[in-house]
């Protein structure tokens, strides 16, 4: 507790700078994921506090950012789509599925399985991240233009129809579940069916056109219509925060141009009595916990979104410690990975409890933190308690915050969230993969196929599918480069190494070496397993040199078991010189040694190897 407060003036700015600045990025990522402004501000609050509590960079603000809320909007959508439209139906499911991607983050933190998180390629988290922009971008122009497709009649009326037809199939299933077989009860169904009101097929109806419309895909459907209905004073709303958030960070940054631009553009609408329209009204009391998510839950309803679970804790752990280590350039620090994704884990997991969203460490509010003074964990707290208050006390009053102001501050933060640096490096990175006669770069590719599914897909499938084109063609890669520096040739056709130099030149033509330069794994197992097809049937012996092959996977182990068969069935001897320790124990296990290779076949040198042949090979010129 004492280092807690070393910096307690430092911290104390820091931690009101960070919470200032998080207050309308937590309003505008709350309405984005369709929970509204509350969830946002509730998951600001507790994960910015316990992550910085029990979180292993001291400096780190944490909250919604931009890709968890991608990611999220998606899942929630998903949802509410399977419970009918209904926000307060599938509430419980959508928190269960972010507090298991806190607890998994925990585990993550817990086993130490953080630390590979690393090793995701570049293109796939460009192409990701570009594709989040995009996303923000592109579903904030309805909102910004005022139009919102459950409130335009004409466009609703088109789905009373398939309104109906869900009613009747919902009317069916709950029959179903009854166990109605006989037949009066089949026409007690169809006198509730032809008793379906209006208002029940227009809400219906509304749901079907909200869903309709959502996404990039359902915004772009939607857009000639949009600027057809356009509200300009929402557009002007909209363009006026975007245009002073970007126009007064020419002017200063220690003042956040996004918090000026909320709070002069809603001031002005408010204070001019302007027919705009207002975000959903924000609760002014201490949130209370969720305890439905606990005693409603079901397996069967959470099972298909375990991986959206395990997606979000993911990706929210590569966005933290990516914020950690922009922090420890900033400080010379050293941050504890494993610790920091426990306490996101556990910020995600309370904040889930407490309905709000999920986030991370967030990159804008970590430097301003830094740059205002903040040193400890007390600065992430000291913001958690900041927007706590704002809550409290100003909930009131940032109800009154235009809907079009939020989608302005949004439509800035996909256009800096997009990977611009990925963006302009696509002419420049070399083409290394050969479709007939054109040639692209693989890099751009999986960047391309990530971007694009991302968009018009599903974000998680896509980083999926980037991941393993990603991985095979990384194989490929240090396949063909094992194969192109591993060679099977005669003393006589290659250059020797250094200690093969005084192999006797008689026996050059019946004894072959193969060097091994490189792992033998699944991505080189074709070159290698050519190794018994190169080698002539009167030969005498093979010499395998392993000094530079460290790693054998199983598919090189049974490749070089069926290479030492055909060898050996040929009346081949085969030697092994520097054997590693880690292929050494794979053959050992399945018993390649000794009864393939005997001990005295293996040595530690290419003299001792020598020597062998010198005894064992004649010459037969």
């Amino acid at each position: 507790m004492k280092n807690l407060f070393s910096n307690l003036r430092g911290d104390l700015f820091g931690g009101i700078t960070a919470g200032i600045v998080a207050l309308p990025l937590a309003l505008a990522f709350g309405v984005s994921s369709g929970l509204g402004p509350s969830a946002g501000l509730y998951g600001a609050i507790f994960i910015s506090f316990f992550a910085a509590l029990f979180g292993g960079t001291p400096t780190q603000i944490s909250g919604p950012t931009a890709p968890m809320t991608a990611v999220s909007m998606v899942v929630i959508a998903g949802i509410i789509a399977a419970n009918d439209g209904s926000v307060a139906q599938a509430l419980p499911t959508i928190l269960i599925v972010f507090l298991l991607a806190g607890l998994i983050q925990i585990v993550l933190g817990l086993t130490g399985i953080g630390m590979y998180i690393k090793y995701i390629p570049y293109p796939v988290v460009s192409g990701f991240m570009t594709a989040i922009g995009i996303i923000i971008l592109i579903t904030q122009i309805l909102p910004a233009i005022g139009y919102y497709p459950k409130e335009d009649t004409q466009f609703v009326n088109q789905f009373i129809p398939e309104a109906q037809e869900v009613i009747l199939k919902n009317i069916l299933k709950e029959e179903v579940g009854e166990d109605v077989l006989n037949l009066q009860d089949f026409v007690g169904t169809v006198d509730r069916a032809n008793e379906i009101d209006e208002a029940s097929k227009l809400k219906e109806a509304g749901t079907l056109a909200k869903k309709e419309a959502s996404g990039v895909i359902g915004t772009l459907k939607v857009l000639p219509r949009a600027l057809q209905n356009i509200k300009w004073l929402e557009f002007l709303l909209a363009l006026a925060t975007i245009v002073i958030i970007y126009g007064f960070k020419r002017i200063t940054t220690v003042i956040p141009s996004t918090l000026v631009g909320l709070l002069v553009v809603s001031g002005v609408a408010y204070a001019f009595d302007l027919n705009y329209i207002p975000i959903e009204e924000i609760p002014s009391s201490f949130p209370l916990p969720n305890l439905e998510i606990f005693t409603q839950f079901d397996f069967n309803s959470i099972s298909p979104y375990l991986v959206a679970a395990l997606a979000l804790a993911l990706l929210g752990s590569i966005d933290s410690l990516l914020t950690s280590v922009i922090a420890d350039n900033m400080t010379k620090t050293k941050h504890k990975p494993n610790k920091e994704l426990i306490g996101q884990g556990i910020g995600n997991s309370i904040a889930a409890i407490f309905g709000g969203i999920p986030g991370a460490g967030a990159t804008i509010r970590t430097v301003v933190n830094i740059n205002a003074g903040g040193k400890t964990k007390l600065s992430g707290m000291i913001a958690s308690i900041i927007l706590l208050i704002v809550m409290l006390s100003l909930a009131p009053v940032a109800s009154q915050i235009p809907a079009a102001v939020l989608a302005g501050i949004l439509i800035t933060v996909g256009i800096g969230v997009m990977d611009y640096k990925g963006l302009k490096a696509i002419p420049n990175m070399p083409k290394d993969i050969k479709f007939g006669p054109i040639r692209l770069s693989s890099e751009v590719i999986i960047m391309l196929v990530v971007l694009v599914l991302s968009s018009v897909w599903d974000l998680v499938y896509a980083v999926g599918v980037g991941l393993v084109i990603a991985s095979l063609m990384f194989m490929k890669k240090m396949g063909d480069l094992t194969a192109k520096r591993s060679d099977v040739k005669t003393l006589a056709e290659e250059e020797s190494w250094d200690d093969e130099m005084g192999f006797p030149e008689n026996l050059r033509d019946q004894v072959f070496i193969k060097h091994l330069k490189g792992p033998l794994f699944f991505g080189s197992t074709t070159e290698f397993q050519a190794l018994s097809d190169q080698i002539p049937n009167d030969a005498d012996a093979v010499i395998i040199r392993l000094g530079r092959a460290p790693y054998m996977d199983q598919s090189g182990l049974y490749a070089m078991e069926e290479v030492l068969y055909e060898l050996i069935k040929n009346k081949i001897t085969v030697l092994f010189v520097n054997l590693q320790k880690q292929p050494r124990y794979m053959m050992e296990r399945i018993d390649i040694i000794p009864d393939l290779i005997p001990e005295e076949h293996i040595f530690n040198s290419f003299d001792e190897c020598l020597k062998w042949i010198m005894q064992n090979v004649k010459d037969k010129v």
